[in-house]
């Protein structure tokens, strides 16, 4: 029997709002991609992200234009060279993970020759705010571990502080979003050392963020906006002391996994990070989520709605791996 490949827009409401330096939404708008063989399903979610340039629309047209090719047989290997790194290769990957998983009887990690996935601590994500409200935020997640704190820009060293008063107890790690500049970078880092900052996340823009490679600083930074895939790890040679793969970046797992090997070889930490969408998206990232110091999977966690079955997260913060149910 020929496979057969399908795509679908879904909608998942998120729990108030979520707002970072570039906007605030209200809901999580994901596309799936479905690929059938006979009585073997594989099913993969991806989020496309406008500061990639990527729409809904572009996006599903993207995979769509594939049902041809995979109707074919195309593999996850031809992939890497017919489409490029972003959403709509992360969906179709993934898909394509989980159906031969469930072809072979296996899961996932096994049919990969990775270690089985383990229970991780995920951080829980604090939205852009003022600094009262992102106190109370922080008071009202203060029993959680591992928090990510999204920043601005102007007032971050503010908002930082509140944080820290809220859950004095927490693990930090704070994202801006590529919203630092130079006249704001020394300051803000010295906001995050006083408040015991563990890692920070793209604090300048990814086309002007040469400075890093100069400023003296005592907590790790981490590229994301300035990193996708292996092709990106030469450029961050001196600026950078960690990444954030995110499969919508990386173009899925097959190069996510090539992506943590190659990083770790070359001495960076690794976070593995989400954009926000359903435990169908966060699965097939908890394959390589042993590998990373930070593990930044909580998008189900700021909906209002999951998938059901969804993945498991027991008392909030430990993120358990995936049944095959859901996905591999």
């Amino acid at each position: 029997m020929t496979r057969r490949l399908t795509v679908a827009v879904e909608r998942f409401p998120i729990a108030g709002a979520f707002t970072i330096a570039r906007g605030s939404r209200t809901e999580a708008v994901v596309v799936t991609a479905t690929v059938e063989d006979g009585p073997w399903r594989g099913r993969g979610e991806c989020v496309p992200y406008a500061r990639y340039g990527e729409s809904v629309e572009s996006v599903s047209g993207l995979i769509e234009a594939q049902a041809g090719a995979i109707a074919d047989g195309a593999t996850r290997s031809d992939l890497l060279t017919t489409m490029k790194p972003g959403a709509a290769r992360n969906a179709l990957d993934c898909a394509l993970w989980d159906i031969e998983a469930k072809r072979a009887g296996r899961p996932a990690w096994q049919v990969a020759g990775l270690g089985a996935p383990t229970p991780a601590v995920t951080a829980y994500t604090l939205s852009l705010g003022e600094p009262e409200a992102m106190e109370e935020a922080a008071r009202g997640a203060a029993h959680r571990p591992l928090l990510k704190v999204k920043l601005g820009g102007e007032g971050d060293p503010e908002r930082i502080a509140a944080v820290r008063r809220g859950a004095p107890e927490a693990r930090l790690i704070v994202d801006a979003n590529e919203a630092w500049r130079a006249d704001t970078i020394r300051a803000n880092l010295a906001a995050c050392a006083k408040a015991g900052v563990g890692l920070i996340e793209q604090p300048l823009p990814a086309d002007d963020d040469g400075l890093l490679a100069e400023i003296e600083r005592t907590i790790p930074i981490c590229a994301d906006e300035s990193l996708h895939d292996r092709a990106g790890l030469d450029a961050l040679a001196r600026r950078y002391d960690a990444i954030n793969v995110k499969l919508d970046k990386t173009g899925g797992l097959t190069e996510a996994i090539g992506l943590v090997h190659e990083a770790r070889i070359r001495g960076f930490q690794v976070m593995v990070g989400c954009m926000v969408g359903t435990s169908l998206a966060m699965a097939p990232a908890m394959l390589i989520a042993h590998h990373a110091a930070y593990v930044d999977l909580d998008g189900p966690l700021l909906l209002a709605r999951d998938r059901e079955p969804g993945l498991t997260y027991e008392e909030g913060s430990l993120v358990h791996p995936p049944r095959p149910e859901l996905w591999g």
